[in-house]
């Protein structure tokens, strides 16, 4: 019999609705993975990914099944599954910094009291903790490291808040010998892993880089919470220096996301500029345009995280690992090419990397 890897997760928002509906339709269709890495990883399949518990403060969500809150107002992802009763309730977290101004003006908090998550963690028996909090969380995301660190279950952290990429943090959960791996989710064929690449690409052919900017359009509450700028800092920090390690001299560069296009819904359009010189010094440019639906990009990604971060536990590797953030996450502790991060992934998949 397969083991479980026990999952709790903190923000039901779309990703978390892709996420959960994307293990449902891969149990459903075993001969079908597309946009995994690999069906089995280390003996883990996606339907071995168990959710225990959930934690949110919108008062569409809280006190409902997990299975009824992944697709309550504001989430607008796809439905891809049909997910039956989980008998997970979402329980109401502390909200902290978790809701930004204009996100604010779409929601309504619960006026349920906070639970104790380390508490609910240690109770639900979780191994992992998945962070999908807004971008901008930043005292909310430690909170829930913290928690983590109080329940010694581990934690991935898929959004632009330094945790696993931060010495502090690093740490803290090596001290404590529980596993960590981000920060902030890179999708399957996103944005990000997209400049990246092409980056790395014109350098390797020996391209000049002069100057390049990626800018992101969509219409979910994640980019209305983005209208917020003083929540941007770090998901720029992230996008950027991911592009910059590509190149071994300053490129001159602007990226983050751009706007708040409403009817959109969950749909992502990135514009990719970039010019430079080749041979005889001759100009060239690139201009690409991606439209993804968001949040399903990067489910995959997440169902590796989910179970590189569950081998790491049993074999009892502590910290942050090395090889799942750059593979999986824009700012790891490490940034490599994606070639490079895969390489190492499976490495540390089948044993032969102890990070």
């Amino acid at each position: 019999m397969s083991r479980k890897i026990r999952v709790a997760i903190a923000g039901v928002g779309n990703c978390a609705s892709a996420l959960v509906q994307g293990i449902q339709y891969y149990v459903s269709n075993k001969k079908d993975s597309i946009g995994l890495t690999a069906y089995n990883i280390g003996g883990f399949e996606p339907g071995d990914i168990e959710f225990v518990a959930a934690f949110d403060v919108v008062d569409s969500k809280v006190n409902r099944d997990l299975s009824e809150a992944l697709f309550s107002i504001p989430n607008n992802t796809p439905k891809i599954s049909n997910v039956e009763k989980l008998d997970v309730s979402v329980r109401k977290a502390e909200v902290l910094d978790g809701v930004g101004r204009h996100l604010s003006e779409k929601v309504r908090i619960s006026d349920e009291p906070a639970v104790n998550v380390a508490q609910v963690l240690k109770d639900s028996n979780a191994d992992v903790l998945l962070n999908y909090l807004p971008v901008g969380s930043r005292m909310a995301t430690q909170y829930y490291a913290n928690q983590c660190l109080e329940s010694e279950v581990g934690f991935i952290n898929a959004i632009p808040v330094f945790i696993a990429s931060t010495s502090k943090w690093q740490q803290a959960f090596q001290s404590r010998n529980i596993p960590c791996a981000g920060d902030d989710v890179m999708s399957q064929l996103g944005a990000t892993v997209v400049h990246k690449t092409l980056v790395k690409l014109f350098v390797d052919r020996g391209i000049k880089v002069d100057e390049t900017y990626q800018l992101n359009i969509g219409g979910d509450m994640d980019f209305y919470n983005m209208l917020d700028e003083e929540r941007l800092e770090d998901k720029r920090i992230s996008k950027t220096s991911a592009v910059e390690a590509m190149a071994p001299y300053e490129v001159p560069m602007r990226i983050g996301p751009s706007d708040y296009v409403s009817f959109l819904n969950n749909d992502k359009v990135c514009y990719v500029h970039m010019k430079g010189r080749s041979f005889g010094n001759i100009p060239i440019e690139l201009d690409l345009k991606l439209r993804v639906v968001d949040a399903y990009n990067s489910a995959g990604v997440m169902i590796d995280a989910i179970r590189g971060l569950k081998l790491a536990i049993d074999r009892g590797i502590a910290g942050a690992i090395e090889s799942i953030s750059a593979y999986c996450f824009k700012h790891p502790p490490i940034q490599m090419p994606y070639t490079k991060a895969k390489e190492n992934f499976l490495e540390f998949v089948n044993g032969r990397r102890d990070r």
